[in-house]
């Protein structure tokens, strides 16, 4: 293997100056949920808001005079393209930055004011991959050093440099070393420092459910192209992981664990109101998982918030996603006759205490007796479902319940 703890600890001299020494916050919410000691590794508070500077910056101060005068060339979600864009603004690299149509606008216009004319940001295809694509063309038609996001010993040595952090900043190397995972860059880099250093460190790689790219890849034994991809999860929506970083994770098998998305927004949710920690998808992934994956009581776990990049106005969709993945928040088409109190009757007799209609809207007006409405409800707690129900039931409407698997769903939510 090219990349080595060694690597890595010389990636991180280079870096000094460049990152800071990211905070290692104990968190009490997430020890009291799981019995275990959690620790979040807030790689958010990084100049460019997440971990992705680390490897960006370690590849290119390490080009040649002459490729620094071609410029360089990369492809990003948005993150990796906030690292690239203030390496080169600080080395004076010119930069052209491909990102697809589905990047938030806060990542692109954070893009725009990091690389301080040094970059040029191009928005080309729906997806990372298709980014990326056109990128690798670019750089082969017009001699630009390509800087790839992950599949790179450079920049995979510099995503390592978190994992050597964590055990200078804890005194000890923890039991366990939670980091999300999109395209494999850190976790390929903690894994290679720790197993060379700290072998007795459980590393857990945590992937949205929508985008294991990393798990289809290990269970076929090389790396495969996701059939489907979820980008809700910017940050770590990756269709097909690298080569390099597939090969390392091959070679050390972390425990690999999907996580839901509306998981996910739950605790980004909780991070924000709990722990004041603002968090983008990508960045909650990794606390996230230990919804999943329970740690042994009383071990010493680390969770790597890697990115606070997220654009508020997402957060209704947040929301929304986090209700319905904890069963709060449900849809129903109802028919309801066409006469005075109709709908004050709904409310007496169905709804409970603390229940509250969140959306109420007819599907279509008609002459006819009974009229079909599109009705949102948000219960005061998940288990007053059943409750609901039975009323719906013994009430004298007609009632279809809109289930999240329902492909109707996809235009609520």
């Amino acid at each position: 293997m090219s990349v080595t703890a060694q690597s890595i600890d010389e990636a991180a001299e280079r870096l000094a100056g460049v990152v800071i020494q990211s905070p290692l916050q104990y968190n009490e919410r997430l020890s009291a949920a799981t019995g275990a000691k959690v620790w979040l590794k807030r790689e958010d508070l990084q100049p460019v808001r997440s971990y992705k500077l680390r490897g960006a910056y370690n590849l290119i101060a390490q080009l040649s005079a002459a490729e620094r005068t071609a410029g360089v060339v990369c492809a990003s979600a948005g993150n990796h393209g906030q690292g690239v864009a203030y390496a080169c603004a600080r080395l004076g690299i010119k930069a052209q930055i491909f990102v697809p149509s589905t990047t938030p606008r806060q990542k692109r216009q954070r893009m725009r004011q990091l690389g301080e004319g040094w970059a040029e940001l191009i928005v080309r295809g729906d997806t990372y991959d298709e980014a990326a694509a056109l990128a690798q063309e670019v750089a082969a038609e017009q001699g630009f050093t390509l800087v790839p996001a992950f599949d790179d010993e450079r920049t995979i040595a510099g995503q390592g440099t978190v994992a050597a952090e964590i055990v200078a900043q804890l005194g000890r190397a923890p039991d366990t070393l939670i980091v999300p995972v999109g395209g494999g860059g850190m976790i390929a880099g903690c894994l290679t420092w720790l197993a060379e250093r700290h072998p007795g460190t459980k590393v857990v790689g945590a992937e949205p459910s929508g985008a294991a790219s990393m798990s289809i890849a290990l269970e076929a034994g090389r790396p495969r192209d996701l059939p489907k991809l979820d980008t809700f999860v910017d940050g770590a929506a990756v269709r097909r992981v690298g080569e390099l970083t597939f090969a390392i994770a091959q070679r050390f098998k972390p425990h690999m664990f999907s996580v839901p998305e509306g998981r996910i927004c739950s605790e980004m949710l909780a991070l924000y109101q709990s722990d004041g920690v603002i968090a983008e998808p990508a960045g909650a992934l990794a606390s996230a998982a230990l919804g999943v994956y329970r740690p042994s009581a009383a071990r010493v776990v680390v969770a790597v918030v890697s990115g606070g990049n997220n654009d508020l106005s997402r957060y209704a969709e947040i929301e929304e996603r986090a209700l319905v993945y904890e069963g709060r928040k449900h849809y129903f088409l109802v028919n309801f006759p066409q006469e005075p109190g109709a709908l004050r009757r709904f409310l007496d007799e169905v709804l409970g205490p603390d229940d509250d209609i969140t959306l109420f809207e007819y599907v279509k007006r008609s002459n006819r007796e009974t009229g079909p409405a599109l009705v949102g409800i948000e219960l005061g707690e998940p288990e007053g479902l059943g409750v609901l129900l039975d009323n719906l039931n013994r009430s004298r409407l007609t009632v279809e319940r809109v289930l999240p698997d329902s492909p109707f769903y996809r235009f609520l939510v």
